[in-house]
């Protein structure tokens, strides 16, 4: 057995393990498959405004972002009603490059809570920039569906699928590579993991990948961890993800927002000793 394959199981028998000190085994089967087994969509027609929402969503979810901008409007499916219900035509026609004049409208319509601050470094106006960017971005498609036949030609060739997302990442300002791969896994690409904290401390501490290994390089490893056990990049990116925030957020019934606790370190700690490196480390010592 090789060493995604070993990781893979012992973070599948992990979870079921962790989940079974919450509620019985069978159930436990059915909790982690609800997160882990998803459906390729990346051919399912979408409309433009979908894939807007789609990056603006991932866009706001870098560091404590969300609780400033989504957080103080009701939710990012409000800033609809400030930016045309998503119709990023409306929104480069309206505002062209003026986030400024964006995030004036946006205080007036919205009128967001909490301390709104006007500097270029405050969350809000970099927000406003993603806003224009994306939808200057997405202005170059004549329509979602001329979106996703681009997309799957590169995501469908092994050669470039890693690339897309680089691609968007340096069409959409303050979307990096681990949100553009968020991006584009919750828009149905499921080839895509999001190369963030967690999987980068597990893959690590698993001597799967190097302290100074890049998010591409990353991605291109959960990908290879993919086709090694049969499943998608989204199915490692969770598994991992899980393990490593340890939270379960559409069953709160295992605790205070389905948190379980981080326990990865615990599951590192179990598992690193059966990876082909630490046998030959052991070897050696001996």
């Amino acid at each position: 057995m090789n060493d995604s394959i070993t990781a893979y199981q012992a973070g599948r028998d992990f979870l079921l393990r962790e989940l079974g000190q919450h509620v019985p085994s069978d159930k436990a089967e059915t909790i982690l498959s609800h997160y882990l087994n998803v459906v390729d969509a990346a051919d399912t027609p979408k409309r433009i405004e979908t894939i807007y929402f789609k990056i603006l969503v991932s866009a706001q979810n870098a560091n404590m972002m969300a609780n400033v901008i989504g957080g103080t409007i009701g939710g990012i499916e409000n800033l609809g009603k400030a930016i045309f219900d998503f119709r990023p035509e409306e929104v480069l026609k309206t505002f062209d490059t003026d986030h400024e004049r964006l995030f004036s409208h946006i205080r007036t319509k919205l009128k967001p809570t909490g301390k709104l601050l006007d500097g270029n470094k405050s969350l809000w106006p970099r927000y406003c920039r993603t806003i224009l960017s994306s939808a200057a971005f997405l202005t170059q498609f004549k329509n979602g569906e001329d979106f996703i036949h681009w997309a799957n030609h590169l995501y469908r060739d092994p050669r470039s699928k890693p690339a897309l997302p680089l691609l968007v990442s340096q069409e959409v300002f303050g979307l990096g590579y681990p949100l553009a791969c968020d991006f584009l896994k919750e828009l149905g690409f499921i080839g895509y993991g999001k190369p963030d904290v967690h999987i980068k401390r597990i893959l690590v501490g698993l001597g799967l990948a190097e302290g100074g290994t890049s998010n591409y390089g990353l991605q291109k490893l959960m990908a290879r961890i993919a086709a090694d056990n049969g499943i998608s990049a989204y199915n490692v990116d969770k598994l991992f993800w899980l393990i490593g925030s340890g939270r379960f957020h559409d069953h709160r019934m295992l605790g205070k927002d389905g948190r379980i606790g981080q326990n990865y370190m615990q599951f590192l700690t179990e598992t690193a000793p059966r990876m082909s490196w630490w046998n030959g480390l052991t070897e050696r010592i001996a």
